[in-house]
């Protein structure tokens, strides 16, 4: 499963495996693929600077990135406590009544609420990246699309590839005019922050759009036909992240919601607002049902939503309430339902890749014989 891409990195195989978990990015990079982690839970810079020393005595001396959420558009002088004032109170009310509903504990005195809009900001994003430029990365990814150009072009001083993503061909074409060395395709079947556009039909699109640019395909990859497929649309490789979820090697800090994620099928999941406040597809609960619920306030608007959600999606994970216990996870999900290695999982990849390459390969043949 190799490409020009992935040879010019040092990657055995075309599978850029996105993860905000240490252990498995190191691990996908130590089977043979390219670990990209996660930075957006950061706020610390010193708890990254831990974990990208912890990859870098795990990772074997393989190629790894860091994928960041920055907006291309800075705003200044706007404040989380600015952004928390605009929050309404009924929307407060709603979060508070719904808890209440299904008996959701609080956090003990003082207790952090986990994660806070504070990820999304660009400072934060900017001290994420002071940081990551200290190490051998040689992928910077940004999920929120093309990264301000005085990152691209900090990047690019230290040889460092960038990727954006992109949910149709017009953010595409977007990206390669800003610079951006690798689009990935992102497809309607993904996890978290998603388009409307399906994977089979974007992925073709985007290719011929920015063209040369490589492109890698992401959205409802989970299997080694379905990356001889993604390869075959004229990718240059593929982009996974839900899969990675039920590896032995997360740290979802919860059993129930490892339960859940094993017993889910592909149509058990749904692009909610209830997260972020834009459109991310995420396991279907009685959470999203009651953020979805027309007789509800509605969810606002990014970031006011996220912010607004934080402590309450803390406390549901923190006491494991089932019934609105969810993450953002792709519809792939459906075949997620064994927990196992990452090596084990790309076992699997090369076994169904081959299988796939092999068949097609048949095909060709009685084709030329007619």
């Amino acid at each position: 499963m190799q490409t020009e891409l992935s040879k010019q990195l040092g990657a055995e195989h075309a599978v850029f495996g996105f993860t905000p978990f240490p252990a498995v990015a190191a691990a996908i990079s130590r089977a043979g693929g390219f670990g990209v982690l996660g930075a957006v839970r950061y706020t610390d810079p010193d708890e990254l600077k831990r974990d990208l020393d912890w990859i870098e005595a795990h990772v074997g001396g393989r190629p790894y990135g860091l994928d960041v959420v920055m907006p291309a558009k800075k705003v200044d002088g706007v404040t989380e406590a600015d952004v928390e004032a605009m929050i309404p109170e009924g929307h407060r009310r709603f979060v508070r009544d719904t808890l209440a509903k299904y008996g959701v504990p609080g956090l003990a005195e003082g207790e952090a609420s986990g994660w806070r809009i504070t990820g999304w900001m660009e400072q934060v994003a900017r001290t994420q990246l002071d940081v990551a430029f200290g190490y051998p990365i040689r992928l910077l990814a940004n999920a929120l699309g093309s990264p301000p150009a005085d990152v691209v072009a900090r990047a690019h001083d230290r040889g460092v590839l960038v990727a954006a993503l992109a949910g149709s061909a017009r953010h595409a074409r977007k990206h390669q005019e800003a610079g951006i060395d690798i689009v990935v395709a992102q497809g309607y079947e993904a996890g978290g922050h998603t388009g409307e556009i399906a994977t089979m039909v974007l992925t073709p699109e985007v290719v011929d759009a920015v063209a040369p640019l490589p492109v890698l395909a992401a959205g409802g990859i989970g299997s080694g036909q379905q990356v001889a497929a993604a390869l075959a649309l004229g990718a240059q490789g593929v982009w996974l992240g839900s899969v990675w979820l039920t590896t032995t090697e997360a740290d979802l800090h919860s059993a129930a919601l490892t339960r859940k994620l094993l017993a889910a099928g592909s149509g058990d999941t749904v692009r909610s607002r209830a997260l972020t406040g834009k459109p991310a597809r995420q396991l279907r609960t009685e959470w999203t049902d009651a953020w979805d619920d027309q007789d509800g306030p509605g969810t606002l608007p990014m970031p006011l939503q996220g912010l607004l959600v934080a402590e309450a999606v803390s406390r549901i994970q923190k006491y494991e309430v089932e019934p609105l216990l969810g993450t953002p996870v792709g519809q792939i999900v459906g075949r997620m339902n064994a927990e196992r290695g990452v090596q084990a999982v790309f076992d699997d990849l090369t076994r169904g890749f081959e299988r796939a390459v092999d068949r097609i390969n048949r095909i060709a043949g009685r084709s030329g014989q007619s």
